[in-house]
């Protein structure tokens, strides 16, 4: 997959375009629906399905103190761009600049100017242009008059909920990692490097790797969590701890992943945590003798809880 930061500098194949666009944050199933929509009749033409997607987050730059936390950083989103066949990722950086474009012009000398558009399609909730006065309507409206067709496709819903970027936030939110993931069509995972932490794990017999994150990425509650993760060596279970450490009397929220029956070094190294379940709320122990206990008592229900699952392949 090729991806394209300034499309108007960019030369394209020319090729027929099948166009969708949006935030695509998370890349749930509803998103998924409509990528592979979109896939199917780029290949119907013979054509090239391009993904137009925003970075930052609009809100983030529209209603910075009420931008929603992010369920995935630009990265993870192209992978599943790519893994549901893009062939190419157009991604706008959004800025009050871009956002006073109104829809119509948007269409007409951004989209139509830059590629051979013959196909759009998008989600019923679709929205663009200043003031997000765009919409699937409007895309209609605009392909009858320049030449390409449009397709809107309706919510996607799982045990009567509908899909979207808000409802994972709410079951992220809530700790409810099954039907995050059930919602997401895979397990909810953070993405970060390893850095040097306190080495508190190691000297209470349990190392951990500590996890620096992107900023604005959305964590679960404080707590133990059961996840998987992949190395170099492998894919391995983890015991995964959210929190301050309260117990030491700590502040600043950590990400530390324990792998089970790993040896070795990943400093540096970036790791993926995809999270299965959590296993209880953060705790302040009497004593360190008491915290090893627990930390013990959550690896045997780490892996009770692992070795009734396998690892994700989203």
């Amino acid at each position: 997959m090729r991806v394209i930061r300034h499309l108007e500098r960019a030369l394209l194949p020319p090729a027929d375009v099948v166009l969708t666009l949006g935030n695509f944050d998370g890349v749930h199933l509803g998103h998924g629906a409509i990528l592979a929509r979109a896939r199917a009749e780029a290949s119907a033409r013979e054509g090239c399905l391009v993904v137009l997607t925003f970075h930052p987050h609009p809100a983030a730059v529209l209603a910075p103190g009420h931008a929603p936390e992010r369920l995935q950083s630009l990265h993870e989103r192209l992978v599943c761009f790519a893994a549901a066949g893009a062939d190419v990722a157009v991604v706008q950086r959004f800025t009050p600049a871009f956002a006073a474009i109104d829809a119509e012009a948007f269409v007409r000398t951004y989209l139509c100017r830059h590629l051979r558009l013959r196909h759009v399609v998008v989600g019923h909730r679709v929205s663009f242009g200043r003031g997000r006065a765009g919409s699937a309507a409007t895309l209609t409206a605009l392909g009858a008059s320049s030449g390409f067709s449009v397709e809107s496709l309706g919510p996607v819903s799982v045990d009567g909920e509908e899909v979207s970027s808000t409802s994972v936030r709410a079951a992220i939110a809530a700790g409810a990692m099954a039907r995050s993931a059930r919602l997401l069509g895979r397990a909810y995972a953070l993405r970060g490097r390893v850095v040097v932490g306190d080495r508190r794990g190691r000297t209470l017999g349990f190392p951990t790797a500590n996890l620096h994150l992107p900023g604005g990425m959305m964590l679960p509650p404080d707590g133990v969590y059961a996840a998987w993760t992949e190395t170099p060596r492998g894919r391995f279970g983890v015991a995964l701890n959210i929190g301050v450490r309260p117990t030491f009397a700590g502040r600043r929220r950590t990400v530390e992943a324990h792998l089970l029956d790993f040896d070795g070094d990943l400093y540096g190294r970036w790791l993926r945590l995809e999270l299965v379940e959590r296993l209880r709320g953060e705790e302040r122990f009497a004593d360190v003798a008491a915290l090893r206990r627990a930390i013990a008592g959550d690896i045997r229900l780490a892996r009770e809880v692992l070795a009734r699952t396998s690892p994700s392949r989203g």
